[in-house]
């Protein structure tokens, strides 16, 4: 039976690529007014996390080294000229990005609709903590969603990696199976999930389809508290979606 629902953050909850696609064509005119490839800077960021990001969560170079390598690349690739304190332009992107923090138009409603049904409503991300919580907070769900698990508080685990799962099911007190992880990710929110003994929810947004079969897939979080009732026959009743 389910007991708490995890929720991924950036690109599940948080609206990622709208920010990014604000920030890269911000900061990019901000240095080179014009520029003739601005409209292919949010692809080309978008592109640079997926190749840097995961040598972060290898152990492989720090959390700011990351950031460096992403935006000195970003620099040589759009022709810019790379700065020399790569920490200071980082963080310069960095305003722009949380200038266009925003929720998904369904974030909110899915969490009204799970409310009252005894659940812990809770969220397991890659991110770091203080700025994860921070758009948490800015969108107005922080005080909804509790705990806020990342690989700070699960001893440096990373989604997919299994032990990412279980840590997080042990902080709540519950077993894998007990647990319903929905995200944006098919590999780190559903099949690396199911892998030991929780539920996962795909959540297709860019309906890009395919994924196994054992796999749920929505486009919309609207469509999860009808899952949830599937899973919960106990949650019958006035809360249970028409």
């Amino acid at each position: 039976m389910i007991r708490a629902i995890l929720f991924d953050l950036d690109e599940t909850l948080f609206d990622h690529r709208r920010a990014v696609a604000y920030a890269a064509t911000a900061w990019t005119e901000s240095v080179s007014p014009g520029h003739e490839l601005l409209m292919e800077t949010p692809a080309l960021w978008l592109d640079l996390e997926n190749k840097h990001v995961p040598s972060w969560h290898a152990g492989e170079c720090s959390f700011a080294e990351q950031r460096r390598r992403r935006i000195r690349e970003f620099c040589l690739r759009m022709g810019l000229r790379v700065p020399a304190d790569l920490d200071a332009s980082y963080a310069e992107f960095l305003l722009h990005y949380e200038a266009a923090w925003d929720a998904f138009p369904d974030a909110a409603p899915v969490l009204d609709a799970l409310d009252g049904r005894g659940l812990t409503l809770g969220v397991l991300t890659n991110g770091t903590p203080v700025q994860q919580e921070a758009k948490l907070r800015r969108m107005g769900l922080l005080d909804r969603l509790d705990p806020v698990l990342s690989p700070d508080a699960l001893g440096g685990n990373f989604k997919p990696a299994a032990e990412c799962y279980l840590e997080a099911a042990h902080k709540l007190g519950l077993r894998p199976d007990e647990v319903l992880m929905v995200g944006d990710n098919l590999m780190h929110d559903a099949v690396g999930p199911a892998r030991v003994g929780m539920r996962g929810v795909w959540l297709d947004r860019y309906r890009v389809a395919g994924g196994p079969p054992f796999v749920t897939r929505v486009t919309t979080l609207t469509d999860l508290p009808a899952i949830v009732d599937g899973l919960r026959p106990d949650l019958a009743g006035p809360h249970r979606a028409a």
